[in-house]
């Protein structure tokens, strides 16, 4: 049995860690702006939305997460639509 060198272990694993954080940052940059937006609109916290749309999605199998890309879709298409132009010469 070939026993692996330390060293190498801890780069793969801080390598690993690396990446993991990496998306998570990602995510938390851009999807967590889904639910900001939508509690910045009903006057609430974003902890709550969030966390009704974790319930959401455990309750009804997925529905929550599918609810949750439609609106980030939306929202998405929305700001190309109605981005603010401070002149007619800006098209």
């Amino acid at each position: 049995m070939r026993h692996r060198h330390p060293i190498i272990e801890q780069k793969y694993i801080i390598l690993t860690m690396t990446l993991f954080y990496d998306i998570l940052y990602y995510f938390q940059k851009r999807g967590f702006e889904v639910c900001r937006r939508i509690a910045e609109r009903l006057g609430i916290r974003a902890r709550v939305v969030r966390t009704s749309f974790i319930y959401l999605t455990f309750v009804t199998l997925g529905f929550g997460f599918a609810l949750y890309l439609f609106i980030a879709f939306w929202l998405r298409i929305k700001d190309l639509i109605y981005t603010k132009r401070t002149s007619v010469f800006d098209l």
